[in-house]
């Protein structure tokens, strides 16, 4: 039996969920993406409370790893790799976009292509099959009215995520669907389990993010 902490801030909405092996002992969720940062710990303290389970009791963290919000991604990562340093447990890091495939895995009659907004026409994208084998890995795209026609012509996609719904705008074909669902760390729970049966955790001291695209901030005004 693994006791395992899950995490993701990686989307608009954040999560937290705690599960007993694939078994799911509680969830909670934040919707206001400004507030992510200050949410997740108290979040996460009050859960522990509310299950009478200690810290100490963790087994592993888990975390969504990216693509997605910038900001998101840093604060998720550092506070799973602080709880693993704290309690010396193993660190399991799933793409976000693998979980949002897995989000809408029992509709899929053959391929699913999750993607998440990365503002004005682009997105990331990753295509896995309904068995979640990854076809193509995760990488940014600019989409238009031709995006994805190859595949199209001889296979259905299933299109979900935040970035789904500006693609539905400009693209109709009749071996599209979209579908649009809340995803929630509980995602990450199946792949977690997973991980630590098979004991492939990632390196605590050098695991980053994945940004895909580079992180530029703009430069500050002078005060004077």
């Amino acid at each position: 039996m693994a006791l395992i902490l899950h995490i993701d801030t990686a989307l608009e909405t954040a999560s937290v969920c705690l599960s007993d092996d694939e078994n799911i002992i509680a969830l909670a969720i934040n919707t206001d993406q400004k507030d992510h940062a200050s949410w997740l710990h108290n979040s996460i303290r009050e859960m522990m409370i509310k299950h009478d389970t200690p810290l100490n009791r963790l087994q592993a963290i888990s975390v969504s790893i990216g693509p997605g919000s910038y900001t998101g991604l840093r604060v998720g990562l550092s506070a799973a790799k602080g709880f693993c340093y704290a309690l010396n447990i193993p660190l399991i890091t799933t793409g976000t976009l693998q979980m949002i495939a897995n989000r809408v895995r029992k509709e899929a009659t053959d391929l699913i292509c999750p993607l998440i907004d990365a503002r004005r026409m682009e997105v990331y994208a990753a295509l896995y099959d309904k068995q979640m084998t990854e076809i193509e890995k995760p990488s940014a795209l600019t989409v238009d009215a031709n995006s994805f026609s190859d595949l199209l012509t001889n296979r259905k996609l299933i299109f979900t995520g935040s970035g789904s719904k500006k693609l539905q705008q400009i693209l109709s074909h009749a071996n599209a669907s979209f579908i649009d669902k809340v995803v929630t760390a509980e995602q990450l729970v199946v792949f977690a389990h997973l991980s630590y049966r098979k004991q492939q955790f990632a390196d605590l001291a050098y695991t980053e993010p994945l940004y895909i695209k580079d992180f530029y901030s703009p430069a500050r005004k002078p005060l004077v």
